[in-house]
């Protein structure tokens, strides 16, 4: 992310209008409903799910694969566009999961602002901490949602303390919770002198607003209890004095984080929180290449591709290439320069997401995300442009955790098993290693969970039963180096070498001595625990 440079032009009103932001957050912090309510106030859908839901309830709109049904867990990233007011929103939901983490790293390599949602009663989590970093690292503009407050939660200025002190970011309240769990009544919002109360009768209702002239206002008492209307008038006086204001170039800058208080099972402060990013969050910005930087406003057409999905419709077998455009005004049909194969490719049938549901689009403009239909030609990290022939950096693929053998129920199956492996390899599920030496192929991944998803999907989507199984190795490391150096090493290490799915050489660990032994006698190589998707 760079800064805000006040030189540049103005957008084209279409892109201004843009806002493209992630949500992450500790599994269980609410991230998934929060969503939903998103898309319920886009008038996206019409009535929100349960990730929880039973019997008949409705399930969620952004959780697809079948796993992500039974366990109430998101494990894949999904992107959702929708309007909201006079603003297009395009909202990529991330796995929560610790074991998903890299496809949540990589997604937010794809947007403009992360909106980062805490468990009113467990504050600030571990994965919470990880996924801060990350938007820290690429300085994204962060707004902080509390969710939770209708039940049992911290004391408001202990929450407030607790993110200040982890996570080193200043953080100001745009609105100020009045109660909490079964007394929780609604908020005050402390932008717009307006007090938000909560309807628990309806879940998909949003609160209705009194428009006060400040808390002084005696209509206060007719809808607020005077012992709670007290803790009030003195939180609020006191978090005036002890806490910045609201300084919008500091949220740009990613150094203060605004929050809002509310409860999105029962789709309240939902809709602040989307005027807020309406207003807080930044349009699309420039993206760096290798070469240089690309502006949103320039007329050519570039894009990159973060995530591929595969399967999304197994009955059609079809891979899905998530693509954030980064400039220009798309259209469907256009020839794009597919940057790693030096081809033209004509984009047919662009999709726009909403969850599982996609449409063919006619148009996007820089900041969206929208979906192309392939058979395996697009790869995460892919640039597509108008001839420029582009590399945007920054996409990341880190070394796996976990290494285990898999091996087909079937042995006749066998060549079927390579083409599920590749395709989840391609989509940046699992990383997938061919040794030099013996049959089969390890699988890598950086949660343990990650294996249950690829051979439930294998099963599912292949018709394949697998078995993974343990090996001797621990740990893989990309091997760099000028290629008679990599060669030379590669000849003398063959027990330990393997080739990943795109053949770039990888050596294979047992311990931590291995890559010790590697540093002191191999000087002219390097071992690296991540490979930039640069392609």
């Amino acid at each position: 992310m760079l800064d805000q440079n006040t030189n540049r032009p103005e957008l084209p009103p279409e892109i201004a209008r843009r806002r493209t932001f992630a949500i992450i957050s500790h599994p269980d912090a609410g991230k998934t409903t929060l969503t939903e309510k998103f898309l319920l106030f886009g008038g996206a859908i019409q009535m929100a799910g349960q990730v929880r839901a039973k019997g008949e309830a409705r399930r969620t709109r952004s959780d697809f694969m079948q796993m992500e049904k039974d366990r109430g867990i998101s494990v894949s990233a999904s992107a959702m566009s929708f309007d909201f007011a006079k603003y297009r929103y395009n909202l990529v939901d991330t796995p929560g999961h610790s074991d998903f983490s890299e496809d949540t790293y990589r997604t937010l390599t794809a947007v403009d602002a992360a909106i980062m949602v805490i468990d009113g009663a467990k504050g600030v989590e571990s994965q919470t901490r990880k996924l801060f970093e990350v938007c820290r690292l690429r300085d994204l503009p962060i707004l902080t949602f509390c969710n939770k407050m209708d039940r049992e939660s911290r004391d408001t200025f202990d929450i407030i303390d607790e993110i200040q002190q982890n996570l080193a970011i200043d953080v100001t309240p745009a609105s100020w919770p009045i109660g909490m769990g079964s007394d929780f009544i609604g908020c005050y919002d402390m932008l717009n002198d307006r007090l938000e109360l909560m309807d628990r009768a309806d879940r998909n209702k949003r609160g209705e607003s009194v428009v006060l002239n400040g808390l002084d206002d005696p209509r206060m008492e007719s809808h607020v209890p005077p012992a709670l209307l007290d803790k009030l008038r003195e939180e609020v006086s006191m978090a005036r004095e002890l806490l910045p204001p609201l300084d919008p170039k500091s949220v740009l800058e990613g150094h203060l984080s605004p929050i809002w208080f509310g409860s999105a099972i029962n789709s309240f402060g939902v809709k602040e929180l989307m005027d807020g990013i309406a207003a807080y969050a930044p349009a699309p910005q420039i993206l760096r290449t290798e070469t240089r930087e690309v502006a949103p406003e320039e007329p050519k057409v570039t894009g990159f591709v973060f995530k591929v999905q595969a399967n999304m419709d197994p009955k059609h077998r079809d891979r899905v290439a998530f693509v954030r455009l980064a400039s220009g005004h798309f259209e469907r049909g256009m020839k794009l320069l597919h940057v790693r194969s030096k081809k033209q490719m004509a984009v047919a049938n662009p999709v726009l997401f909403l969850a599982a549901d996609r449409e063919v689009t006619e148009e996007a403009w820089a900041g969206d995300i929208i979906g192309i239909p392939n058979h395996g030609q697009l790869r995460i990290g892919d640039a597509l442009t108008e001839g420029e022939a582009l590399r945007f950096t920054g996409i990341p693929s880190f070394a796996p955790e976990l290494l285990q053998a898999c091996r087909a129920g079937d042995p006749l199956k066998a060549k079927h098993l390579d083409k599920a492996l590749m395709q989840f390899a391609e989509e940046g599920a699992a990383k997938v290693f061919k040794p030099a030496f013996g049959s089969g192929f390890i699988v890598g991944v950086v949660g343990q969970l990650q294996f249950e998803v690829l051979a439930s999907r294998i099963e599912l989507e292949y018709g394949l039963p697998v078995r993974f199984e343990p090996t001797q190795f621990t740990s893989a490391r990309w091997v760099q180096g000028a290629q008679a150096a990599v060669d030379a090493f590669a000849a003398a290490n063959k027990q330990h070498m393997a080739t990943d799915s795109d053949g770039d050489p990888v050596f294979m660990t047992r311990l931590q001595w291995d890559i010790d032994r590697v540093a002191r006698d191999y000087p002219d190589v390097k071992l690296t625990a991540t490979k930039e998707m640069l392609v």
